[in-house]
């Protein structure tokens, strides 16, 4: 069989450990020349192939590619931006398979959440529908920890261990001023409908009393009257109070606390920081300084603090991702198998994209303490784990040694679309 090139794009949001991924796919081409040729990169994610703007991963050194592993962001750029379905918006499809089969492309590895696993789906199948066959596998990636199947998704390791991280340390600042200065504080981390950040921040405590106090999930709804209380309660306790709120906590009727009223390129509602809707509610109901923090892009960003659990499974499902492609599969997710937690082990699975693409998975209530505003042990057993270990970037003058690549542009064949 004549070997075929191969092309990578990354999706969505970007994460510490994104690179990382990319890093597995690419050498791990490079491993096997013989039979994959050229691996190309998408320039700004699945719109490199839509506008058939392709980067040359070949001309990059061995050394810049190694370098990805360490290095924080979308090395090749990144893009919120879903196809439509087959139904509504064959044009694209075919468009996609038009510069595949224009620059010899059978392998697609497509890294991202829920959404690119249905795109790399759908892909997979009007390939076969053109008579152009496309070995299609996705890559997973996202820091919200909500794709189905696998037991985590390569990326939230590393913001949980930021979030712990960062609320132990502010925990410590608010409890050193309480007496005379804040008594609240608020992060506000990511998770839209999931909560798995949020709950990563229960971590930073381990003993009865220690922060964070309070943490609001999306998976429960949030019942006013019982957070003043427990706030009240825990500064009257404590003398201070540390709250994490999930963005995507919800009041009882369904609406977000802060639906800011317009949606993102995917669709999804736009929010518009929870944080500062908690802390208006605070100062107007019990009248208590407050401060809060956005961990927004920090958290996930933050590579100099990443898991290192976190960067060897980024790097594995790259790795996995090329070596499934090679061996037949097609239309599948190298998936995370927990094989224990004391000592932990895991390895390296597979999921059908049929049963990826457009799920969440949400925290399991058993995970919830009874009273909403808590982890379990159950919880805290799946999450200490993937913190784990430390993956120290090299250091410059002081700073984070990060890599740029060239990424030297492929020539264009076709007219752009139209």
């Amino acid at each position: 069989m004549p070997k075929q090139n191969a092309f990578y794009a990354q999706s969505g949001g970007v994460t510490a450990v994104i690179n990382a991924s990319a890093c597995g796919v690419i050498e791990t081409a490079r491993r096997h020349r013989s039979r994959i040729g050229r691996l190309y990169a998408g320039r700004n994610g699945i719109l490199g192939a839509l506008d058939e703007e392709l980067i040359d991963t070949g001309r990059e050194t061995a050394q810049a590619i190694a370098a990805l592993r360490h290095t924080p962001g979308g090395a090749f750029g990144s893009a919120r931006y879903k196809l439509k379905s087959l139904e509504q918006n064959r044009a694209e499809y075919e468009r996609l398979i038009a510069v595949f089969r224009a620059h010899d492309i059978g392998y697609f590895f497509y890294n991202g959440g829920g959404d690119s696993a249905d795109t790399c789906l759908k892909v997979s199948q009007l390939g076969r529908t053109l008579g152009y066959p496309i070995t299609a596998i996705h890559v997973p990636k996202t820091v919200d920890n909500d794709l189905p199947i696998t037991d985590c998704c390569p990326g939230f390791g590393s913001v949980a261990k930021y979030v712990a991280v960062s609320t132990r340390e502010a925990a410590l600042d608010v409890a050193s001023m309480a007496k005379t200065s804040t008594r609240v504080f608020i992060l506000e981390v990511m998770g839209r409908h999931a909560g798995w950040i949020a709950a990563a921040a229960g971590l930073a405590g381990q003993g009865a009393g220690e922060p964070p106090h309070i943490i609001l999930f999306p998976e429960v709804p949030f019942d006013r009257a019982a957070f003043l209380a427990r706030v009240q309660a825990c500064v009257a306790r404590y003398e201070y109070c540390v709250i994490v709120v999930s963005e995507g906590v919800r009041n009882p009727d369904g609406r977000f606390l802060a639906d800011a009223g317009t949606t993102d390129a995917f669709g999804h509602k736009q929010l518009g920081g929870v944080a500062a809707v908690v802390a208006d509610l605070v100062r107007s109901e019990l009248k208590l300084k407050y401060h809060y923090a956005i961990a927004d892009y920090l958290q996930r960003s933050a590579r100099h603090i990443a898991s290192k659990v976190d960067v060897e499974q980024a790097y594995a499902v790259g790795r996995a991702a090329v070596e499934l492609a090679l061996g037949g599969e097609n239309a599948v997710m190298p998936t995370i198998v927990r094989k224990s937690d004391k000592p932990y082990r895991w390895g390296i699975g597979t999921a059908p994209l049929a049963r990826v693409a457009n799920r969440e998975k949400m925290m399991p209530r058993h995970f919830i303490t009874a009273d909403g505003f808590g982890i379990t042990a159950a919880a805290r057993r799946y999450l200490a784990p993937l913190v784990r270990g430390e993956a120290y970037p090299p250091y410059r003058d002081g700073l984070p040694d990060y890599v740029r690549l060239r990424n030297v542009p492929v020539p264009k064949k076709l007219p752009p679309q139209g």
